[in-house]
């Protein structure tokens, strides 16, 4: 079996499963956010009743982060939802805006939090919950009456899906960043080439790997239509974890004789630095084919480019420099917000370099990414042009459906926006 088929048979109390199988499994964790609470918490309590009590209250995780710094009515009033059912379940595990609790993006809070731990399976209110995959678990994206039923049961059925196999080898050139491979990867087999799949990314390339790489790998397979996104786990992997819980895990590997849909096989040192074109991940180009692309805004957050890896790879392209146009930086979380002021690249502080280069600091949360309301920092309002490090880029996906967006690495992100056009990092590395 493979890790992902391991992990459902074990979750759904057989010896074995196969894709195509329709199981019913446990589940560890449950989290939601702001958007997708409120409904999830209303159908909850419109089929187990008014006062009903969610199944256990420790494995639900509760994060508000996507319309947070707003005057929209609206989206406070999401938050009080949640406020109030927390009160109301006495939950342990809610970060409430405006406290010292606040964390801010949901797939990155989760991993510093201690919530995201091999063997487990983690169901969220959010398509890229698929992020969390990075740690040997199965981790994806559920509705919110999915999400409800586990509310009240702890459970939920599942299809058993097939695994496609993606073997990355090679030592990464300096100037490509895990974003360049899964834009590839995307690019290759296109927004639906793993449609309720389980994409498993493994090879020299991908053991190598910070835990925040392969987090940006597993972040975008629902991009690619996947299913789940999974990388097993190692010592770097199983370091990370304990040093934010004590909890136990169990850690599963792919047999030896293990069935995969496909296999795709990937030489990094082949991997040229990639955007994805307006209006789709999948509109694969190299950087140098669209390089001199004029720019209105750069922009690096989200949980898929807003970790503190991505802010560092961002200040060694920006060192000394001043950007050329509008740049908004959005920390993914409050810890990340607290790092970029104490690391340092040569002898500035990441926080130093960026506001000397002239860039935009935001405060923790999603912001622009999913667009948001007029006032959201960082959201397109017009036709501008705009590279980022998110995830999407869709129409109207970051604000206005007359803006165009080119997803990027933070390299990629960072050199273009000291050149108002689109620029490859390898000119910053050579």
């Amino acid at each position: 079996m493979t890790i992902t088929e391991k992990i459902l048979a074990q979750h759904s109390g057989r010896t074995s499963v196969s894709p195509g199988d329709n199981v019913w499994i446990d589940v560890d964790v449950l989290m939601t956010h702001d958007v997708c609470g409120p409904g999830t918490f209303g159908i909850f309590k419109r089929e187990f009743g008014q006062d009903a009590k969610v199944w256990d209250k420790e494995k639900l995780v509760v994060i508000p982060d996507h319309y947070i710094f707003t005057k929209d009515m609206h989206a406070n009033r999401n938050i009080q939802i949640l406020r109030d059912f927390a009160k109301e379940q006495d939950l342990p595990h809610y970060f409430d805006v405006g406290t010292d609790r606040y964390k801010g993006v949901c797939h990155v809070a989760m991993p510093e939090e201690g919530f995201t731990r091999p063997g487990e399976v983690l169901f969220g209110t959010d398509s890229h919950t698929c992020t969390a995959g990075a740690f040997g678990e199965f981790a994806t994206g559920i509705g919110n009456t999915d999400a409800a039923f586990v509310l009240g049961t702890g459970k939920l059925w599942v299809k058993v899906p097939e695994t496609m196999k993606f073997i990355f080898d090679g030592e990464m050139p300096k100037y490509l960043m895990a974003k360049d491979l899964i834009l590839a990867v995307i690019g290759r087999i296109g927004v639906d080439g793993a449609t309720y799949r389980a994409m498993d990314f493994c090879g020299t390339t991908v053991d190598a790997m910070t835990m925040e790489d392969r987090m940006t790998l597993c972040n975008m397979v629902i991009e690619a239509g996947g299913k789940n996104g999974i990388c097993a786990p190692d010592k770097t992997t199983t370091d990370y974890v304990r040093a934010r819980t004590n909890k136990q895990f169990e850690c599963f590997y792919n047999d030896d004789d293990a069935k995969y849909h496909s296999v795709h096989r990937f030489n990094v040192r082949e991997i040229e630095p990639t955007v994805a074109k307006p209006h789709s991940p999948d509109n694969k180009a190299a950087v140098s084919e669209v390089a001199g692309t004029r720019l209105d805004r750069a922009y690096i957050g989200s949980c898929t480019g807003g970790k503190i890896s991505d802010f560092i790879a961002a200040a060694e392209v920006m060192y000394g420099e001043k950007v050329k146009i509008d740049t908004f930086i959005v920390p993914a979380t409050t810890e990340v917000a607290k790092q970029i002021r104490t690391l340092k690249v040569k002898d500035k502080t990441v926080m130093q370099i960026f506001e000397e280069a002239g860039c935009r600091i935001g405060d923790s949360s999603c912001a622009a990414c999913l667009g948001g309301p007029s006032d959201t920092f960082g959201r397109l309002n017009n036709a501008e042009v705009c590279i980022s490090s998110t995830n999407r880029n869709f129409p109207g996906r970051m604000g206005s459906k007359k803006s165009q967006v080119y997803l990027a690495s933070p390299y990629t992100v960072a050199a273009s926006a000291l050149r108002g056009v689109i620029t490859s990092p390898r000119e910053f590395f050579e």
